[in-house]
């Protein structure tokens, strides 16, 4: 498993060597300039050129995109045009948030799409079977953020049982926490655990008719330990790749729920930084979502390389 890991992050280094240059060469190609989006057009020209030397926009993209690379390895990410505000600082501040709601949202995700697959796929073809795969259907064909509303409207306006808006930080109320992540978390999870449970199901439904599940079941084995301990091990192996895959969908749609129940989190600093075409701070988003999806991949590469050993480097 060392020399697996080892592996995988050889191949990282790269891709993400790849993105910062993407990333920086982009942003450098937006048709406007944040001198004068700042000053306006009330600036001079000798305070256009004094803002643009303090930014360092006077330099050759080459050279500060090296400048940048340099203090984002050492975790200097730059400095908001618009606030002046530390861009590491400002992500750090907000990561937290978008995180347990991407874990919580994985969490939903995984147990409601591993049980209804599991359902579905040990009585193929009956009644629980169809409304499971027409439940997946329409899980994946609605948008979360209509889903959101949706939620909203009925559990906190009508019912007033969970917080409209806003988010709780664990450390201050766990309670009051996990009522505040509780409707956003099941907007955005809900969606994932289709694509899992149609996933799982088909997995498990050849799985299922595989010899040695016919032979755990001739020994005399319980049908929970032939379920769980032998066929969804077995099954678990091609579904770990879409559970990679909606963990990282799962966090580019963290950003667009948190608009809907105005949570501070990384969306809500993406869509401040679009706006105002905060350069640096859209870079550092960008890089950080990036090394996120990079920790999901590695994750998922170890997990299978636990689950099937021949994925394993000889």
């Amino acid at each position: 498993m060392f020399r697996l890991i080892a592996h995988r992050l050889l191949a990282l280094l790269p891709l993400l060597f790849i993105v910062s240059v993407l990333t920086f060469s982009f942003t450098a190609l937006l048709p406007s300039d944040p001198v004068d989006l700042i000053l306006g057009d009330t600036g001079t020209q000798e305070q256009h050129e004094m803002l643009r030397e303090r930014m360092g926009l006077n330099e050759p993209v080459v050279v500060r995109y090296f400048q940048w690379l340099g203090r984002a390895v050492h975790g200097d990410l730059g400095t908001s045009f618009f606030n002046s505000v530390s861009v590491t600082d400002a992500v750090l501040q907000r990561l937290p948030v978008t995180l347990s709601l991407t874990f919580v949202s994985a969490l939903i995700a995984i147990v409601v799409g591993v049980a209804a697959g599991i359902a579905a796929a040990l009585r193929p073809h009956s009644w629980v079977d169809r409304f499971a795969t027409l439940g997946a259907t329409i899980g994946q064909a609605i948008p979360n953020f209509w889903f959101g509303l949706i939620l909203v409207a009925v559990f906190a306006v009508s019912l007033r049982w969970f917080p409209a808006t806003g988010f709780t930080p664990i450390s201050e109320s766990p309670w009051q926490w996990l009522r505040g992540v509780t409707l956003p978390a099941v907007a955005l999870g809900l969606s994932s655990s289709a694509a899992i449970a149609r996933q799982v199901r088909s997995a498990m439904v050849g799985v299922m008719q595989q010899d040695y599940i016919r032979a755990a079941r001739a020994q005399g084995l319980s049908a929970r330990r032939v379920i769980f301990k032998h066929a969804l091990t077995n099954a678990m192996v091609p579904v770990v790749a879409v559970l990679s895959f909606q963990i990282t969908v799962l966090l580019g749609g963290a950003l667009i729920v948190e608009q809907v129940f105005a949570i501070n989190g990384l969306g809500t600093l993406a869509i401040a930084a679009v706006r105002q075409q905060d350069i640096p701070m859209l870079q550092g988003l960008v890089l950080v979502m990036v090394a996120l999806v990079v920790i999901v991949q590695l994750a998922t590469d170890v997990v299978y390389g636990l689950l099937n050993p021949k994925a394993r480097p000889s």
